[in-house]
């Protein structure tokens, strides 16, 4: 059974695409510190503008952070704290990226300053769902911050385990429109729990069958959380299990 999407040629020239954005970000940045230029400066916070529509240049600023070693990554900070005030567009916008890559502690803190509210959704996850060839097939939409969402597609059958999945870490809300119809299928408003509680008995049907969850689902553990009003015990049961087979690594049987 198929559990992640092959990368087809446009995923290829899409990753190409990104990894020579991240790198000319790279470069920006590192010309912004090191130059007294006002037009590489104005270069820079130009760039930065984009990071609050651009869910491309969002990607590619946080690859290109990632790729810094320490006092890159502090002197990155340095400029951002500087140029903020001057760009125009929401802290959030400009920081948020970035703490998805940071693990240093105190780097995390400083970031975090910057980014209130983001941790926290103002609005709850959605769920859009649709049948095709017999699967259901769903698409879960989470708020991140501005107009930046979180995507998860997947299709499964609940008896017969995950066909496919697949994540989008950081998307446009204007594109979500986009890849409901690239589905192929008419897709409607479900009950977030109602679809949770599918997927939970689809992974466990994978376990049981000895097959490994996809990686996409292992990004959302904490939707399998027993908390989540599910309708019965036995979705209740369903969830738990789901959400111990998701966090247990490979090897760890």
């Amino acid at each position: 059974m198929s559990k992640e999407k092959p990368p087809s040629d446009d995923s290829h020239d899409t990753h190409a695409h990104l990894m020579r954005a991240s790198e000319s970000v790279r470069l920006a940045a590192s010309d912004r510190v090191t130059s007294l230029d006002p037009r590489t400066h104005a270069a820079w916070r130009t760039w930065l503008a984009a990071l609050a529509k651009d869910a491309a240049a969002a990607t590619a600023a946080a690859l290109a952070y990632e790729s810094l070693a320490a006092e890159g990554r502090d002197a990155w900070l340095d400029a951002l704290d500087a140029d903020a005030p001057d760009v125009g567009v929401p802290k959030i916008a400009l920081y948020a990226p970035l703490l998805g890559v940071e693990q240093d502690d105190a780097r995390r803190e400083r970031i975090a300053r910057n980014v209130t509210g983001a941790a926290k959704r103002s609005t709850p996850p959605r769920a859009l769902v649709g049948s095709k060839n017999g699967d259901r097939v769903c698409l879960i939409v989470s708020p991140l911050y501005l107009e930046f969402v979180e995507l998860l597609f997947c299709r499964y059958d609940q008896d017969q385990g995950i066909r496919e999945a697949r994540h989008e870490w950081l998307v446009h809300e204007s594109d979500v429109a986009t890849c409901t119809r690239d589905i192929g299928v008419p897709m409607s408003n479900v009950p977030l729990p109602q679809v949770v509680e599918e997927i939970a008995h689809a992974v466990v049907a994978d376990r049981r069958a000895g097959r490994d969850a996809p990686d996409a689902l292992r990004v959302y553990i904490d939707l399998f959380a027993p908390d989540l009003p599910p309708s019965d015990d036995a979705d209740v049961h369903a969830g738990e299990h789901a959400g111990e087979h998701l966090g247990r690594g490979e090897g760890d049987e």
